[in-house]
């Protein structure tokens, strides 16, 4: 049952975030991948680096992915890294896992899945353009009793306070 789409945000949006996140002004656009399984019984939708980069031993990088998703109401987009990645070098989420809500399709930023990852080794983690580095996985949500929620989300991270 699909209960999502993956697109790429506009080029100007990927370029403006590249620009701020990293000073890289290069055109990218075109490297851009949508996410997709590796096998029929995966759970994760691999994501692929757009760009290179080395991420040393105690350092935070943001990677804007190029890629936003629309998602049905009621499902939530974990992103997680790929476990061969914490295993072999001990990298992680900034925030340990990503969240991407139904509503952040309409975000200012077009949804741009941006990326914050943490070296927590003692080794280089070398991602080349086309890596496949996090994966992403569709999960139902259920929410509790609760007075009516009428704020809309503006952005991405801590946007909502």
């Amino acid at each position: 049952m699909a209960v999502a789409r993956f697109e790429k945000v506009s080029r100007e949006q990927f370029s403006k975030d590249l620009k701020d996140l990293l000073n890289i002004e290069d055109d990218f656009y075109d490297d851009i991948v949508l996410p997709k399984r590796a096998t029929t019984g995966s759970a994760g939708y691999d994501f692929t680096s757009p760009i290179d980069f080395i991420l040393k031993p105690n350092e935070m990088i943001k990677i804007p992915s190029g890629i936003r998703c629309y998602i049905e109401e009621g499902y939530v987009l974990n992103i997680y890294p790929r476990s061969s990645l914490g295993f072999k070098y001990q990298m992680s989420l900034a925030n340990t896992t990503g969240i991407i809500d139904a509503d952040y399709y309409n975000a200012l930023n077009e949804g741009h899945i941006i990326v914050a990852l943490v070296n927590r080794g003692n080794k280089d983690i070398v991602i080349k353009k086309g890596d496949r580095f996090v994966q992403g996985i569709f999960l139902k949500f259920y929410t509790a009793v609760e007075e009516e929620v009428t704020n809309k989300r503006q952005g991405g991270f801590g946007s909502s306070n």
